[in-house]
């Protein structure tokens, strides 16, 4: 059985940085999408990116902010966020699943496997 745990988010301010981490085991190897999703107060869980072996894909209004990427070992998923807006504040949750993803909007029933989500806070 694969678990996601993840690291606690935070608190910043407008124009800072956070990085997210999620511990997966057993590793990711078995894997092949590994994927961040948030999501914000009153509105619906929303992709914000996602790697597999042929790369990488954001969310338009994270494009060039973040950056996700695999640890060392294949044992963890990252996500570092700069420049941090007000509306990137929401519950942070890390997915993966051993099947493709399948297309952009990131559909969350892609994915099998959850973190249970950490909290970050951007104030302006």
């Amino acid at each position: 059985q694969v678990q996601l745990v993840e690291s606690a988010g935070g608190s910043v301010q407008t124009g800072g940085s956070l990085e997210l981490a999620c511990t997966v085991s057993p590793a990711t190897y078995n894997l092949y999408s590994l994927g961040w999703f948030r999501q914000a107060p009153g509105k619906e869980r929303e992709g914000v990116a996602v790697i597999d072996n042929d790369g990488t894909r954001y969310a338009d209004s994270v494009k060039g902010r973040f950056t996700i990427s695999i640890g060392d070992a294949r044992a963890s998923l990252h996500l570092q966020m700069n420049n941090l807006k007000p509306d990137d504040t929401g519950m942070y949750y890390c997915a993966a699943d051993d099947r493709p993803w399948q297309g952009w909007p990131l559909d969350e029933n892609g994915f099998g496997y959850w973190g249970q989500g950490t909290q970050v806070t951007v104030s302006s």
